[in-house]
Parts: structure tokens; C-alpha cells; sequence
């Protein structure tokens, strides 16, 4: 059973002592100390430093800059270096390069450039990763490792080698059995594709004209596994030497090469890098729920607390820079990864590099190594939140809401999106936007975790479906759930096949009590739509001012990208169609099943129609929001042993003001209820 020797640590840096000389190496220690930084990650791209020629390690140097920050009350985590494979390696095996879609090697001189199923890398991999382990099991200065560096990050069209082929096709036969039954999934009779054994099957180099989507599913799927056990390789070889070492892996939120709940199933805890300046913005309010989103779904991949293994800590930027960030703007940012769930945050990186590709990607220090108004803004906030990190160690929101989040459903709208600006992730968010701006906590899951604890539970694009799924549904709404299905669902077989033993949405058609027999894919239209049926009297936006743009007429409401055209079979209405030649059609409906009831929503909400939407979605299933705010407040909760933390967080530039219940008590803040720009407020409540 693992040790939580990481427990009571909450603040760090990303640290490279490599890059500097080592006579620096103790002031960086003691700067670190005195602004309250407990843990460091180190080496996670230092595989040349580490073992300049083949076979020849060298730790000392690791060794010595771990042993000094302990000196300084500061501990370790050590990344392994497999993102960054060292030229003498390369020039051996030219092979371990990449192959992208169109046939070309990639070449060396950035950050992974490999090929995740080459055998002579992993053995290369299998060596490194086990000569760190044992030199550092030991040493009680490191308390844990993390894998490689974004996993999945750069490999966007990669690798379509000979060894990835080879790799495709054993993952194929092992989940087909017979290149019958995968003929028969991928339906190859079209355009004469099939094959004759599984040895025949190719990569998915690009094609002359057109692609299979079912062979394209299956390649996504296969990369993601293929990740998984890539990373699995090195856990393995920790988890034998460093028993009492924890293993984490910094993931990119909403990245979809990998998919990172099954990435994370193995690891301790997940851990995520937060750039919010990497919007190349002041963060305008209405760049807040993508930073939100990116943390509820970490949060969601184990669901439990987790690590902010990079937090930006200054202006962003590789060949071209972000705006500076905001006295105060920085602090802010911290403290909404900590209000969503992070139990630690270390700040990328300690101090800017002054050669390489990230020369402009800023840190704590600037180039000069002289502690400025990052460092103090920093030092500040950890020193206010370190013993606020205590108390809440470990606490979680607890939503009445989730969003299903899926990568197979993602990958099959990403092969075939129909309308040229429909998007998985689009849709998403759009939902998480609008209750995000309310101050509704949410949850993500995936389609196969426990829908019951939630009162509403929607789930966009359910573009492929399962009689497995199906039921699930089903009995989440019949034990009394809300569900929101939208466009597009039911649509497809799990080999991204068209269903068609029934009109659309297939077996959920019974559920939502509707049958759709045609739809209009909105090419540069906007559809409108009468929405007198969806009023909720009373409706509680929370939000203290209007919104810029919001759209109050329901003749106002319009919907984007689809029309499904549907007929009611048992379903009522609440908006129709206004225009085009289905005008007086159902574009929304409800249906009640069992003791709940499904929602069926044809269209992609415009602003004003996704606003009353949710005030009826919200309504009937009795969710209570955090309190009301304006817009740029963000409210949010953590919950452990009876007791509540509340957050109001302004990303403004100007103060802002919220309402909060009034059996909350202040325990951080001057004035209740109004925020200085870019302030915190917190908030405690017993139960």
C-alpha cells in the first residue's frame, strides 16, 4: 500500500538545476523556502544529463540538488524522462522518430519525437526508468514520480510507422478474433476494403479521397491504448522499486489523443497543467469556464482531489508571447485550481530559461534570477492558503449535476462532424458554460460511472450507442434522474456504423417518447424557434447583472448547426420550430418515464435559448445554485466531514460584487459580498 508521504504538502515549482550553475542552486533553495515552497518536480526532460552515452548513468548531480533543497525543508518528484529522447540515441536508431500521416519522419530537436510502440525505445525506457528507481528509492527526499510529460501532446497525427502497423493489427485481432468479424464491423465491402487476414490491415496514412470511419474509430482507440500501456511500461518498473512512492502524470484536461480516464486508472492521483494565459488574453470573464471546465475534469478522471503539476506563473509563450498577467491575476488563477480541487499547486517554473524553445515561457523568477512582483504576489498567496491547504485536504464539491464525457463519442464526431463547425467539445461546454455562469457545481463522468447520485444529468452527442448505454440510461431516468439527450443520438453502432433497424434516436426513442424520421444540417443559418412552452416562472439565473448579450425574447431564441425534425410519440413539446419549412415542428421536448423524466433537445442552443433551457432543466429538477454573482465571479465549493468551503473568486479588473447564503461565515475577506479586482473571498459553513 503506498505511503501518503505526500500528504501536507500543497505548494511547489517546476525546478531544472541543470540549467543553471550549481553555485546558484542554493540561493534558488533558499528563495524557494522563504516563499513557502514545500516540493519540487525535476528531470522529466533530462535524459541526456542523466545518461550522456549509452549505458553511462549519471545521478550524482540529481542526487546533489535533491539532497540540498532538503536541506531547505523542500522535497522531490522525479518526472521520467521519456519525452525527450537524446540524439546519440537517435543517430543509433533513426527508426525510434515518428511517422506522421502523410509518410514523413519526423525529425529530432524538439520534445517527443518517438514512436510509443518502438521495442528498441521501450528498451531504452525499461533501463533508464529502472536505474532512476533504484538509485532514488531510498533516498527520503523524493516522494514521487511523474510519468513522461503530457502524454499525448505533439503526437496528434503520430506515429504510422511499420511498428505502430504491426502494433494495430494485434490490438485488432486480439479484440476481433477473426478478420471476418472485423470485415463484417467495418463494413469493407464498401469501396472493396476488405481484408484477408489482419496482417493486410494498413496504418491510416492520408488517402487519395475519403476514409472508413470505423477503421479510423478503431486507430484513435488503438493510439490511446497504446499511450496507456506506454505509460503502464514504467509504472510497473516504479511501483517494484519505489513501493512507497507515489506516480502521477500531468495531463492536459480536454487533450483527446489519450483517453485520460483510462490513463489515470493506475496512477495515485491525476495531476493537470493550468495555463490560462495560454488563451494569449487578460482572461476575460468569458474565457473562465474553459479554465473551470479544465479542472472539474481532472477532477472527474479519479474522481477525488488532485495536482496542479504546472500552474502558470507568468506571461505564456513560445515564438509569440500572451499579455502580462495582472497584479493579483495570478494569484487568482491559483486559487480557482484549488477551489475546483486541487489539494497541491507547483508553479511552472521556478525561473525563466534563457535558451530553448521556452525562452518566453515565463516563471516565478525572470531571467535575471532577481525575485520581482511575481514572486512576492506568489510568496503572499501561499502564505494566506497554506493552512486554509490543511483543513481542506482532500474535501470534494459534491454536484447535483454532471456532464457525460466521452472520447469514443468525441472521436467518432471528430471523423465524420457533418456540419463542417459541429464539435464534441463545443457542445460540451456549452452546457457547462451556462450553468458555470449560474454557479452550479459540475460534475464530468464517463458513460460507464454511477449516474444516480446526480438530480440532472446531460449528455450531448450521444452520437454512438450501445444497448449497454441504452439501458443505462433508461434506468437512470426511471429511478426518478433527469436526462438531457441533444442532436445526433443514437445515430451510430460502437464501430461507427449507421444503425438502422428504427428511426432515430434508435432505442431512445421509447425513452424520450419521440421518433425523428429527417433533420436539416444549418449550413450558415440560424433556425428560429417559439419557446412560450419552456417559460419558468421565476427562473433563478443568478447572475446579479444582465448580461451584455443575452437575448430576453423568446422570438429571440434561435438554435445552430441541426434540426432535428421530430414527431411526439408520447414526448411534449417545449419549443418549437419558427422558421424554415418545419416551422410549428418539436425541437425540444420532455417526456416523463418511470419517476423521471428525459429531455430531447433537437438544435445546438444559441445564447438566449440555452438560457432558458436551463432555467427549466434546473427547475424540475430542483438544483440549487452557490449564490448569485456578476458576471467574472466565480463561486465554488469543497466539502469534507460536515463542513463547506465556499469561494468567491473576481477575475475582473474592477471590483465585483456576489451574494452568498448567510449561514456561510467569512474566514478570508474584508467587505461580504463585494471583491476587489482580481480577490478571493472564503467562506466556511458547519453542518
Amino acid at each position: 500500500m503506498m505511503a501518503k508521504n505526500y500528504q501536507g504538502i500543497h505548494f511547489g515549482t517546476d525546478y531544472y538545476p541543470e540549467h543553471w550553475p550549481r553555485e546558484r542552486w542554493e540561493t534558488d533553495a533558499r528563495l524557494m523556502q522563504e516563499m513557502g515552497i514545500q516540493v519540487v518536480r525535476m528531470a522529466e526532460f533530462s535524459w541526456h544529463k542523466m545518461e550522456p552515452r549509452e549505458g553511462q548513468y549519471d545521478f550524482d548531480w540529481l542526487e546533489e540538488a535533491i539532497t540540498l533543497l532538503a536541506q531547505y525543508g523542500i522535497k522531490s518528484i522525479l518526472g521520467t524522462p521519456s519525452a525527450a529522447p537524446p540524439a546519440w540515441m537517435i543517430n543509433k536508431h533513426p527508426d525510434i522518430l515518428p511517422i506522421d500521416r502523410q509518410g514523413r519522419r519526423r525529425g529530432f530537436g524538439g520534445r517527443h519525437h518517438d514512436c510509443q510502440s518502438n521495442a528498441t525505445y521501450r528498451k531504452y525506457i525499461t533501463g533508464m526508468v529502472t536505474a532512476m528507481a533504484k538509485r532514488f528509492a531510498d533516498n527520503p527526499n523524493v516522494i514521487g514520480w511523474q510519468t513522461d510529460n503530457e502524454l499525448g501532446n505533439s503526437h496528434g497525427d503520430l506515429c504510422m510507422c511499420d511498428s505502430c502497423r504491426r502494433s494495430f493489427q494485434g490490438w485488432l485481432e486480439k479484440k476481433y478474433g477473426t478478420i471476418e468479424a472485423l470485415n463484417a464491423a467495418w463494413g469493407t465491402h464498401f469501396w472493396s476494403q476488405e481484408y484477408n487476414s489482419f496482417e493486410e490491415i494498413f496504418a491510416p496514412l492520408i488517402t487519395v479521397t475519403g476514409e472508413n470511419p470505423s477503421t479510423m474509430l478503431d486507430w484513435k482507440c488503438f493510439c490511446s491504448d497504446l499511450i496507456v500501456d506506454f505509460q503502464q511500461m514504467q509504472i510497473d518498473i516504479i511501483r517494484k522499486y519505489c513501493p512507497n512512492h507515489f506516480i502521477t502524470h500531468n495531463c492536459m484536461a480536454f487533450a483527446d489523443k489519450v483517453n485520460y480516464f483510462d490513463l489515470n486508472k493506475e496512477l495515485d492521483f491525476a495531476s493537470h497543467d493550468q495555463y490560462p494565459g495560454g488563451f494569449y488574453a487578460v482572461m476575460p470573464h468569458e474565457y473562465n469556464h474553459d479554465m473551470a471546465a479544465n479542472l472539474d475534469i481532472t477532477r472527474g478522471f479519479k474522481h477525488q482531489t488532485f495536482w496542479i503539476m504546472e500552474q502558470e506563473s507568468g506571461i505564456t509563450g513560445w515564438e509569440i508571447m500572451g499579455r502580462a498577467t495582472r497584479p493579483g491575476q495570478l494569484a487568482a488563477w491559483a486559487e480557482q485550481s484549488i477551489a475546483h480541487g486541487a489539494d497541491a499547486i507547483v508553479f511552472f517554473r521556478w525561473r525563466t530559461c534563457t535558451a530553448g524553445t521556452e525562452q518566453y515561457w515565463h516563471g516565478i523568477l525572470p531571467h535575471s534570477g532577481n525575485p520581482g512582483r511575481r514572486y512576492d504576489e506568489l510568496k503572499q498567496m501561499i502564505a494566506r492558503m497554506q493552512p486554509v491547504m490543511d483543513e481542506i485536504e482532500g474535501s470534494m464539491p459534491r454536484s447535483e449535476v454532471a456532464i457525460v464525457f466521452s472520447y469514443r463519442q468525441e472521436y467518432a464526431i471528430q471523423i465524420q462532424p457533418q456540419h463542417p463547425d459541429l464539435n464534441y467539445l463545443t457542445q460540451v461546454k456549452k452546457y457547462y458554460k451556462e450553468l458555470y455562469r449560474r454557479n452550479v457545481p459540475v460534475d464530468f463522468v464517463q458513460d460507464t460511472d454511477d449516474f444516480g447520485k446526480y438530480k440532472l444529468l446531460i449528455a450531448p452527442l450521444q452520437y454512438l450507442m450501445t444497448p449497454e448505454l441504452a439501458q443505462r440510461y433508461f434506468d437512470y431516468v426511471k429511478g426518478g434522474g433527469r436526462l438531457v439527450l441533444t442532436m445526433r443520438t443514437g445515430v451510430k453502432d460502437a464501430h461507427n456504423i449507421c444503425m438502422s433497424d428504427r428511426e432515430l434516436p434508435g432505442t431512445l426513442g421509447e425513452l424520450c417518447g419521440i421518433e425523428i424520421c429527417d433533420y436539416d444540417c444549418l449550413r450558415d443559418v440560424l433556425v428560429k424557434l417559439d419557446t412560450s412552452n419552456l417559460q419558468v416562472e421565476s427562473a433563478q439565473v443568478n447572475v446579479i447583472s444582465e448580461r451584455e448579450t443575452g437575448v430576453e425574447s423568446a422570438a429571440g431564441c434561435a438554435g445552430s448547426k441541426w434540426a432535428d425534425i421530430i414527431t411526439l410519440k408520447g414526448a411534449e413539446s417545449l419549443a418549437d420550430y419558427a422558421s424554415e419549412y418545419y416551422a410549428g415542428s418539436p425541437c425540444i421536448t420532455q417526456n416523463h418515464y418511470g419517476d423521471g423524466a428525459a429531455y430531447y433537445v433537437g438544435t445546438e442552443p444559441e445564447e438566449a435559448l440555452m438560457e432558458q433551457l436551463m432555467d427549466k432543466l434546473l427547475a424540475d429538477a430542483e438544483v440549487k445554485s452557490l449564490g448569485a454573482s456578476e458576471p467574472g465571479v466565480e463561486l465554488a465549493i469543497r466539502e469534507k466531514d460536515g463542513s463547506k468551503w465556499l469561494f468567491a473568486i473576481n477575475f475582473n479588473e474592477e471590483a465585483a460584487t456576489y451574494e452568498v447564503p448567510a449561514d456561510f461565515e467569512i474566514v478570508q475577506g474584508e467587505v461580504k459580498g463585494t471583491l476587489k479586482p482580481y480577490e478571493m473571498h472564503l467562506y466556511k459553513k458547519f453542518s
